[in-house]
């Protein structure tokens, strides 16, 4: 390898279907092609490489055909749901890498690992459910799945009834060695897909269990249990920006640690867009000696070598941005 840096990146699932698609497959390889562009360039420099990703779209797809189907085939559980789409989505991107590095010339080998994330039975998260997914129900639908299967739902907004469950704090990565010592090997590693399968302690192994982990908190983990050099939150602008959308609207180049804490305690960075990835940043950076970078898809190579997106970085840090 020319180089020996680890870098965990994160695909939203939103980037494999988009917000203006039905969601068709076609589709998603075609947004996943655009997504690998810059993976490519990447490997071909040598960085060693874990790719996670989201799978909302997906996994709410999975839901619904759930619930027409009731009738006539088994429901899966959500975590088996989870699981479902790490491998359709990991064989999309797994296939789509392996012909782009052919192209490319580029000797480089791709693998998908369903993996399981260790959860807190006990976690917090479990006593106050608040993650939605899935369809709307009637409430008279929403009552009757209350009651037949312990679900818990709420109403959201005059939109109608949806399920809710726990979104705990990400323990461990259940198959973290496998994931290392294939991106030690140079393979080009899809884990983590969805945040993982959330699973708990039971016997000698584990068990999934109902709930969503957030994958940015997820990916952090990973990144952190492999001690990787590099954790880029991939996301839709290509820098983090203070008042976003507002008339003071400002891009931010570099956080320290003590400023991004600062920044989310004033309300710049709200739970449901650019919080859960500056707080994984943060963790990712105090938990180890690497560098955690927030931007798109199109700027990640720049961003890794210091002309754009933004760094989360160590209050040691003081001198300024080193090229790669």
């Amino acid at each position: 390898m020319t180089r020996n840096k680890t870098i965990v990146f994160a695909f939203g699932g939103n980037a494999i279907t988009r917000e203006d698609q039905q969601g068709f497959f076609e589709e998603q390889l075609a947004n996943i092609e655009k997504s690998c562009a810059q993976v490519i360039e990447l490997a071909r420099l040598g960085y060693r490489m874990v790719i996670t990703h989201g799978n909302g779209p997906q996994v709410g797809s999975l839901l619904i055909k759930n619930e027409l189907a009731k009738d006539h085939v088994p429901s899966m559980p959500l975590y088996v749901c989870v699981a479902n789409t790490q491998g359709s989505i990991g064989y999309a991107i797994q296939q789509t890498l392996q012909w782009m590095l052919k192209e490319a010339g580029i000797n480089r080998e791709v693998a998908s690992i369903i993996t399981q994330v260790e959860v807190d039975v006990d976690d917090v998260g479990f006593a106050n459910p608040t993650k939605p997914i899935g369809p709307f129900f009637s409430e008279s639908r929403a009552q009757e799945m209350m009651t037949k299967e312990g679900y818990v739902m709420r109403e959201d907004s005059g939109r109608g009834w949806r399920r809710v469950v726990a979104s705990p704090q990400p323990k461990g990565i259940v198959e973290k060695n496998v994931i290392k010592a294939l991106a030690d090997a140079g393979v080009i590693v899809v884990a983590v897909g969805g945040g993982g399968v959330p699973v708990i302690a039971h016997g000698k192994g584990f068990q999934g269990i109902e709930a969503v982990i957030d994958k940015d908190r997820a990916s952090q983990r990973l990144a952190s249990d492999m001690g990787a050099d590099y954790l880029i939150m991939l996301t839709g602008v290509p820098k983090v920006y203070l008042d976003f959308k507002k008339p003071s609207q400002r891009a931010l180049d570099r956080l320290t640690v003590s400023e991004a804490k600062e920044f989310m305690k004033s309300g710049h960075f709200p739970g449901g867009s650019m919080g859960p990835k500056i707080e994984a940043s943060i963790n990712f950076v105090e938990q180890g000696s690497g560098t955690a970078i927030i931007t798109d898809f199109e700027s990640m190579s720049s961003a890794l070598r210091g002309e754009n997106g933004t760094r989360i970085v160590s209050d040691q840090v003081l001198v300024p941005l080193k090229r790669e």
